[in-house]
């Protein structure tokens, strides 16, 4: 039977709050983080959706002074609240932790999501920071920190491949019905979208460019569903474990 049959679902809710109060604290904290972190890439840092990689340096400075403020704040923000995303991952190292499969995918999910941040995530900021700090810049360098900095945070999404592997292939092995296998599934698809990804390093413009729709919309669509997903499942997850049930590790 599907874990998320109405049954299922029936007797999950009937046993709320359930699960261990540190794990359902986290995973309801799971959700608040990526709230937060949508809201300071989408509306402060303007990241997403990227600006556009075919326009001139002057456009380039352009962009960094209409939104420098903004830019600042958001990302200052964000390397403050980044270790969150360490919380988050942990979150779902343990569920597969609770797998069938042995704790080398849980270690190896973490190590993937940990490789990919530091291109994905922290070499933008650290871009578009140093683009902001001195409004007197060469409009040369801008244009290079605003081009490192997108295709960093954009192209280098084929880093977190590994961490949705091993996510895909515990899910799969597994016996113990912690996440359903259709998950598997959405998963191999975020795979896909990140390989794609990486065709942004050659294309100015056009589906496959930083801000097309191969490269960067249908990897968020992707992300979208496989995220609202695993919150799904991971409150699933966390109900459905006993209270009482031994520590993993």
């Amino acid at each position: 039977m599907s874990l998320l049959s109405p049954a299922r679902l029936r007797d999950a809710t009937s046993l709320a709050p359930g699960g261990k109060r540190d794990v359902r604290l986290v995973t309801w904290f799971f959700p608040a983080w990526y709230a937060v972190f949508g809201v300071i890439i989408c509306i402060l840092a303007r990241v997403t959706p990227p600006p556009r990689p075919d326009v001139t340096a002057a456009d380039k400075v352009a962009f960094f002074a209409s939104n420098g403020l903004t830019i600042q704040i958001g990302f200052a923000v964000l390397l403050i609240l980044l270790g969150g995303a360490a919380v988050t991952n942990g979150l779902v190292a343990y569920q597969i932790m609770r797998m069938s499969v042995g704790s080398v995918f849980a270690y190896g999910y973490l190590g993937g999501m940990s490789v990919g941040a530091l291109p994905g995530f922290l070499l933008v900021g650290v871009c578009f920071l140093t683009a902001t700090f001195r409004a007197d810049r060469d409009p040369e360098m801008v244009s290079l920190l605003y081009d490192l900095g997108m295709l960093s945070y954009n192209g280098s999404l084929g880093c977190f491949t590994a961490a949705y592997l091993v996510l895909a292939v515990a899910i799969l092995y597994d016996k113990n019905e912690v996440f359903p296998k259709w998950f598997a599934y959405v998963s191999i698809w975020q795979i896909i979208t990140e390989v794609i990804a990486t065709q942004m390093f050659v294309f100015y413009s056009g589906p496959f460019a930083w801000n097309g729709s191969v490269s960067f919309w249908l990897a968020v669509v992707v992300f979208s569903i496989w995220l609202g997903a695993l919150i799904v499942l991971l409150r699933h997850a966390c109900v459905r474990e006993p209270a009482d049930a031994p520590a993993v590790g």
